[in-house]
């Protein structure tokens, strides 16, 4: 049995085609980003068509079955979705249907009682008010205000500056090598695909269409941020890196490259928490305005 969608590894030069496709369905999960899409393409083994006026994208999922993102773009979803049952069979496999809150009605609106759709907990993004982590404003942002104030205090001569150039690139690079030494990157496996996806998205920053800001203190990159925007009323931040000997460096980095970067939209996206429990309680205590519900959908 032939594949009826002709899947394909990402280039960048699919941006270009990606992208209207992706804005069409205007969701605010990360998923729906070329740049998480490519930066983590090697790892899951994704891959993407176009079909008709839709973006398809697959990846592995285990050796019975293969993982497909609910499609962006337009058309008839029950179509749409007996396609990737079609080519899910033709690789002699099962499918699971990556689902997000908004795609998931879609799809019992479009296939009523089919699908047994479980939600993911570790893969549910952080969604906030971009005005409050900016102001940082009311009492239980407190201790955020707290740390920004004893960065400002230690370090006296921060400075901080928009990513620009190649050479801010570099740095960022080599601060990476050393925040993976301090961290001990090299002794965990999800710590390691981690850093390879950050690789990939400081060098393809260009072409990636990226923002970045980063801090200095003594003349050196102490932290910095990747982000850009996501929808129509949402910035995603992709990566944010600091040291934390360094008191203060994470709040200072991220309301400080929001306030120059995402400050005219309604959300911010801080991705997920991967099941990790320290992510999970620092990202918690930024006091998400709500969390992106996703699911696996398979059909019954």
């Amino acid at each position: 049995m032939s594949n009826p969608i002709p899947f394909k590894e990402i280039e960048l030069s699919d941006k270009e085609w990606a992208d209207p496709l992706l804005a069409v369905s205007d969701y605010r999960a990360t998923e729906y980003c070329f740049t998480t899409l490519y930066i983590w393409a090697g790892f899951f083994g994704t891959r993407i068509a176009r079909h008709r006026d839709w973006l398809m994208m697959r990846s592995e999922w285990d050796k019975d079955s293969l993982s497909y993102i609910f499609p962006a773009g337009n058309g008839d979803v029950r179509e749409i979705l007996d396609l990737i049952e079609e080519d899910a069979a033709a690789c002699g496999k099962k499918a699971v249907v990556w689902a997000v809150s908004g795609a998931a009605e879609k799809i019992e609106a479009a296939c009523p009682g089919m699908y047994e759709f479980t939600p993911v907990r570790k893969s549910f993004d952080y969604i906030y008010e971009t005005e409050r982590m900016i102001s940082l404003s009311g009492k239980k942002y407190q201790p955020k205000r707290n740390f920004i104030s004893r960065f400002k205090t230690l370090y006296p001569d921060w400075t901080y500056e928009d990513i620009t150039s190649g050479g801010q690139i570099d740095e960022c690079l080599e601060m990476t090598d050393r925040w993976c030494a301090v961290n001990g990157c090299s002794h965990d496996k999800s710590m390691q695909m981690e850093a390879c996806a950050v690789r990939s998205a400081l060098n393809n920053f260009g072409h990636l269409r990226l923002k970045g800001g980063l801090l200095r203190t003594g003349g050196k990159v102490v932290a910095y941020t990747l982000g850009e925007q996501l929808n129509s009323d949402t910035f995603i931040v992709h990566v944010e890196k600091a040291f934390s000997d360094v008191t203060g460096a994470y709040p200072m980095i991220n309301r400080t490259f929001l306030e120059h970067e995402a400050g005219g939209l309604t959300y911010v996206n801080r991705e997920d928490d991967t099941g990790d429990e320290g992510l999970r309680k620092a990202k918690l205590s930024y006091h998400p305005v709500f969390m992106l519900e996703k699911y696996l959908a398979i059909r019954r």
